[in-house]
């Protein structure tokens, strides 16, 4: 059972929110943290509960300038239930919870195949009187608006009753990220409380600007055999409402008080109000031991879809990963207008905005869950307008997306951000990290190929996919010296340079990245226009108003974007050749850990945009996008010439200069270096997998796990290390395994194949088609092509084995 389940031994109030994150129990539509039922907010606790998409919009006065911030709205609490022991001919004794007196033992688990939480806590007072606590939680997978939890509770030693305070707190606020606590927090507003049928409460409350209204309703109910149990006493006021139950327990019997609640907002359909559909939900909802039961079942279906079998612990974390990704983009998530969120529904980091995340994360969904995928294009192709609205207010056509996206696809990048370590407010200018749209873009042909939607590629993909080249083609300008166009003024992934040092203007130029992927989107987008229907081509081009002479000009700039170099490796951008280099050495006997060197440098007065340094891989990011082959076609295409030895120097370069600031960064050096340097792949695999585990950036784990770097370990194991490709309707194979992970099993869903079984072994790989009716698949593995057969499985040899 250890490789299905997490646990924490120990009650350690440092780690408690770390382990709220990672303990967090969601199914797509919401998740709430894995929080204490007895505890509030405090240093050591943060209760949270996110509904996917529910955004609300504040202003607040930092540092002299008006902000404006749109949050992922901490929605009201359901968790609350507080208990107290009462012996027999004595008054109450204190409310228990793990940061009181009396905790003798305590353990939580997070068990992965059923997707529940059970908490264990054993009290004990000063007469040697004990009361075991077991507590199992669900955020049921089956049902997306009903969570239930059972608390079970054993009296060792002594009789008389458990008293049990049951609530819903609606006076909660947006307080999980300490570095925002200068900005508004207050998103609920208009409570309402009130009960049902003597055993279920009720709150319900509107946002504040978004005008979103939510309601939870939460029936509680006590099982303890024969004895009576007191009847519920009702508290309600403006912004909580709770209930008291008083159970009869005897010497050495449990009693189990269960509490169902049901959650509903204004943006979900097919019902009349949220208050009622809560209230209804409550009451009507089956009881622990169905939930539980109907939970698992779900769970079952999903984990048989999403197969991965790697042996030892890099398996199991993989498993914890692709728990948390589960239970954040979930089948439910096809149902639901929401894009990728990048710390997930786990808290409150990134204000639950949506960047580039997608670009780690819809990989591995396109081979398991691929109408998931196709509704998280769905939520940028609705934002498309606003995406093109944007292009025009900066003086462009077709479509500019923002680097941080939320309700309606506005940019939600801040202007200005808190660095921790000086207290200085700082300018803020990722919004000019404009690469996001040639991520979109990316997206919306990987899912076509590993699906063969053709029906999305030829209207919705078709028409992103277009707006986004239009606009690269705005911004490209013709330089006469060089005879090649650029792309100025923008950002690249790395995010630490955002202008030329001593520059009265933010923006780079010539960002490698961002011009290599540009060529790509307009290439790919010359190739869709020819590859469209006659018909819809003509209605898509009346539509966008786009002509031959617009396309042919798509083909001019795709084979002639400026790529820069120097010394022999590929520029980040521009000039990056000619800044300075730092003293690595020197810098990490001061500091120690140097991830942020952003924020060190400017504490010193000083600024990055000084040196060769990196937060991330951003040139490296090409050899994640792009297998070997791929990459050098679109370098030939541009008129360069990249062989192996010439990308295995550019590799090395950057690696030496960068200080991996984002759980990303080691993730995509893992993937390059697969196939350049294994044994250093594997320092940076092993990284990526204990990033959020061991919490590796230092406290940002507990304010919500990073959802991209998680997916990408997944996608690491997917993609990276077969080599898998799926274009010109073939699976493409070019295995690396690394000895540390030789051998393994993934199962993926090929166009119309459920569950095409890929099984990697250090000089074999299995390949095997399900038995129900299809075509024979396409194998291109070391230049040799093999069909599988439905129902049949075939051995190939890897090149060299």
């Amino acid at each position: 059972m250890r490789a299905w389940t997490w646990t924490y031994e120990g009650y350690d109030p440092e780690s408690e929110r770390l382990r709220e994150a990672l303990c967090t129990l969601g199914n797509g539509y919401f998740a709430t943290r894995g929080a204490a039922s007895e505890t509030s907010s405090g240093p050591a606790h943060y209760p949270g509960t996110y509904v996917a998409g529910c955004y609300n919009r504040l202003v607040s006065t930092v540092a002299g300038r008006r902000i404006e911030s749109e949050d992922l709205v901490n929605l009201p609490d359901w968790l609350p239930l507080r208990y107290r022991v009462i012996p027999e001919g004595e008054e109450p004794g204190p409310w228990l919870s793990p940061d009181g007196a009396g905790l003798v033992e305590h353990r939580r688990t997070l068990d992965l195949r059923q997707g529940t939480l059970v908490r264990g806590s054993v009290y004990e007072d000063g007469s040697g009187r004990r009361l075991a606590v077991e507590q199992c939680r669900l955020v049921h997978m089956g049902e997306p608006h009903l969570a239930a939890q059972r608390t079970a509770f054993t009296a060792g030693g002594w009789a008389g009753s458990v008293e049990v305070e049951s609530g819903l707190d609606g006076d909660v606020r947006n307080a999980g990220v300490e570095r925002y606590g200068d900005l508004a927090n207050r998103h609920l507003t208009r409570w309402r409380t009130g009960s049902e049928h003597g055993d279920t409460l009720w709150l319900h409350c509107r946002t504040i600007n978004s005008d979103v209204g939510v309601a939870l309703a939460a029936r509680t109910r006590a099982s303890h055999g024969s004895v009576a149990a007191g009847p519920a006493r009702t508290r309600l006021t403006a912004r909580r409402a709770f209930q008291r139950l008083t159970v009869p327990v005897a010497p050495g019997e449990t009693v189990t008080v269960d509490k169902t609640v049901a959650l509903y907002t204004s943006r979900d359909p097919a019902i009349s109000d949220p208050l009622t559909a809560a209230v209804e939900g409550a009451l009507w909802a089956p009881g622990f031991s169905r939930l539980l039961a109907s939970h698992e079942r779900a769970w079952e279906d999903i984990w048989r879809r999403s197969t991965l079998d790697v042996p030892g612990e890099a398996g199991r974390i993989l498993r914890l990963h692709l728990f948390h990704v589960l239970q954040t983009l979930s089948p439910h998530t096809a149902d639901l207008d929401v894009g990728v969120p990048a710390r997930g529904l786990h808290g409150e980091a990134y204000r639950g905005h949506v960047f580039w995340d997608e670009l780690f994360v819809l990989p591995y969904l396109n081979l398991h869950f691929p109408e998931v995928s196709r509704a998280l294009l769905g939520y940028r192709y609705r934002r498309l307008p606003a995406a093109c609205r944007a292009a025009r207010d900066a003086g462009r056509v077709g479509a500019m997306f923002p680097w941080q996206s939320g309700s309606d696809g506005r940019e939600e990048s801040q202007e200005l951000h808190l660095n921790p370590r000086s207290g200085r407010w700082v300018a803020d200018h990722s919004r000019l990290q404009h690469h996001v749209g040639s991520a979109v873009a990316y997206n919306v042909w990987q899912y076509c190929q590993a699906s063969g939607d053709l029906e999305f590629l030829h209207t919705k993909g078709a028409e992103t996919l277009l707006q986004i080249a239009r606009f690269w083609a705005a911004v490209a300008e013709w330089d006469p010296a060089l005879e090649r166009y650029r792309i100025r003024g923008v950002m690249g992934p790395d995010e630490y340079h955002d202008a030329y040092p001593e520059a009265t203007a933010p923006g780079l130029d010539d960002n490698a990245y961002t011009n290599v992927t540009a060529a790509w989107v307009l290439a790919r987008a010359r190739e869709l226009c020819r590859a469209l229907p006659a018909s819809r081509r003509r209605r898509l081009f009346e539509r966008l108003r786009l002509d031959r002479h617009e396309t042919d000009r798509w083909e001019d700039i795709s084979r002639r974007l400026h790529v820069p170099f120097h010394g022999g490796v590929i520029s980040q951008f521009a000039g990056y050749g000619r800044l300075a280099e730092l003293d690595w050495a020197a810098y990490r006997r001061r500091y120690g850990d140097i991830r942020r060197l952003d924020r060190i440098l400017e504490a010193e007065g000083d600024t990055v945009n000084r040196y060769q340094v990196s937060k991330q891989a951003d040139v490296l990011m090409l050899g994640y996008l792009f297998s070997p082959g791929e990459l050098s076609g679109l370098f030939r295409r541009l008129g360069h010439r990249l062989d192996d030895d010439f990308w295995r120097t550019t590799v090395e370069y950057y690696e030496r200069r960068t200080s991996h600031g984002s759980t990303l960064s080691a993730l995509v050096h893992a993937w390059v270096l697969a196939r350049i340097h294994r044994d250093e792949a594997w320092t940076y695999a092993r990284e990526a997998l204990t990033g959020d585990v061991a919490d590796v950036q230092g406290g940002t784990t507990a304010e919500g796990i990073h959802l991209g770097a998680m997916a990408g370990t997944l996608d690491f194991v997917q993609r990276g290390l077969t080599g898998l490709e799926t274009r010109e309707n073939a699976l493409w194979l070019d295995p690396a395994p690394l000895p540390q992970l030789s051998k393994f099993r993934v199962g993926i869903r090929y166009r119309n194949h459920w569950d095409v079984d890929l099984r990697i072994r250090t000089e074999r790989v299995r390949v095997g088609v399900p038995a129900p009716d299809g075509e024979p698949v396409r194998v291109v593995l070391g230049g040799r092509v093999s069909t599988v057969a439905p129902g049949t499985t075939r051995w190939l040899d890897l090149p060299g084995g």
